[in-house]
């Protein structure tokens, strides 16, 4: 894509975004000045209206942002209509209680119910009407796929709805590639495979110094280095690369959040927990909760709670296995529902107010499949440096049967820019996945890894 397609491209798509901004916002304005403005304990005046709306519209973009509510090229149009809908639940909720404050009782629900009921309309009718201009407006990419230890992005790009967006030209070896570069010459787009660093670093410059973009798959060499701080010694840039080391304010803060949340959450959620656990009883008679060692900082062993959703004879022969999803004949029915929707993560809140979880970290692995890990792949005990977590960067960007690899090289992101706002970012984005079923999809009859 060249520098004036790029710049066209940019504008375009700025536009497209505001256009669902103005056209999502406009039905909370007529609700907010005809329904709710005159009952404020406060009078406004028009800046403090506008500070209202101007919320709104900060909520909207910044959740709708972590949710890729405005990408139109890389999600169908069901999931650009759920990440928009999903934005909005979220926001109309939170504006909802802005009005509870600002009028000092609760307003009547319908005016923000039937804002809601419109936008979800507005959501169906954009995303149709953005989709298709935006498909007419930029063809697919000429996309060249390199590949060396690993194969298979084409089957992706059919997989995941995305052949309007990369339209594959050429398919090759690394080999066949450095032999000659010129074979890129008229790509878009080139995605480079579980290509080594050297061969891979040749070719990503080829592709900077002639305006193709480039898509690589870290190795875990480039995360470790991304980790790195920069230093300034002996007249020269350095990077020092040393074990997960976040500021103390990092650690307090992180700690409080998890005490304050999940206190928050134990509540919210015990009526679900108290139906769970009757549910669970009634089906078989057997103990509503379960027990499984895990892994947590610096290979620390805790014990972590969940509700019980297989039988309780699923390892009978000692062998700890994960679970092949919808297949396994060991979760019981009521376990089918609880592991589609996380209802049977939610003890781990008592983990958590205890210290051995937090709420955002690597997942907390079994030492057995850990150990099974560690053979092929020594590097997996990276994930250790800091506290595992309820959900994280691997759990809502991969899937339960995401290769051991691929989930360290999550994690391994996350560690290199662990933060208060990615976790945030990370907390709603957990929402999002909530009712996404793919996201528990087991792995394959016979394993007892995701290796």
């Amino acid at each position: 894509m060249n520098r004036k397609v790029s710049l066209f491209h940019d504008v375009t798509i700025r536009i497209a975004r505001l256009i669902n901004v103005v056209l999502m916002v406009a039905p909370f304005v007529i609700a907010w000045y005809s329904q709710y403005a005159d009952l404020l304990w406060v009078r406004f005046n028009m800046r403090g209206h506008w500070l209202v709306i101007g919320l709104y519209v900060f909520l909207y973009y910044l959740i709708g942002k972590i949710y890729d509510a405005f990408k139109m090229s890389y999600f169908t149009r069901g999931e650009m209509i759920y990440n928009q809908v999903l934005s909005l639940l979220e926001v109309n909720v939170i504006m909802y209680i802005v009005a509870w404050l600002l009028i000092r009782r609760a307003p009547n629900p319908i005016p923000v119910i039937l804002v809601f009921a419109v936008q979800v309309v507005i959501a169906f009718i954009w995303s149709a009407l953005a989709q298709k201009w935006y498909y007419t407006a930029f063809p697919a990419n000429k996309t060249v796929v390199i590949w060396d230890m690993r194969k298979g992005i084409t089957k992706l790009i059919e997989e995941y709805n995305l052949e309007r967006k990369y339209k594959v030209v050429a398919n090759a070896s690394i080999d066949e590639c450095i032999a000659d570069l010129s074979m890129l010459d008229d790509a878009d787009t080139v995605f480079l495979i579980g290509v080594h660093s050297h061969d891979r670093n040749v070719v990503a410059k080829y592709c900077l110094m002639h305006g193709i973009e480039a898509y690589l798959v870290p190795r875990i060499g480039d995360l470790i280095i991304a980790s790195a701080s920069r230093k300034n010694l002996f007249h020269m840039l350095l990077l020092k690369v040393e074990r997960f080391n976040p500021t103390l304010e990092y650690v307090i803060f992180k700690r409080i959040a998890d005490i304050v949340l999940s206190l928050i959450a134990i509540i919210l959620a015990s009526p679900v927990m108290l139906i769970t656990a009757i549910c669970i009883k009634r089906e078989d008679h057997g103990p509503v909760l379960y027990k499984q060692v895990r892994l947590t900082k610096d290979g620390k062993e805790f014990d972590i709670y969940k509700f019980r959703s297989m039988r309780t004879d699923a390892e009978k022969d000692g062998v700890a296995r994960l679970s092949t999803g919808d297949n396994d004949d060991r979760i019981t029915k009521v376990g089918h529902f609880i592991r589609k929707v996380r209802i049977d993560e939610l003890p781990q809140l008592f983990n958590i107010l205890k210290g051995d979880l937090t709420i955002v970290g690597p997942r907390p692995e079994r030492p057995e499949i850990m150990e099974e890990y560690e053979k092929v792949l020594p590097e997996y005990a990276l994930r250790l440096q800091m506290k595992a977590g309820l959900t994280g960067y691997a759990q809502v960007y991969g899937k339960y049967n995401t290769t051991p690899y691929d989930k360290l090289l999550m994690d391994l992101m996350y560690i290199a820019n662990a933060s208060v706002f990615e976790d945030i970012r990370i907390i709603f984005a957990t929402v999002k996945i909530l009712f996404m079923p793919e996201s528990t999809e087991g792995i394959e009859e016979g394993q007892t890894t995701a290796m």
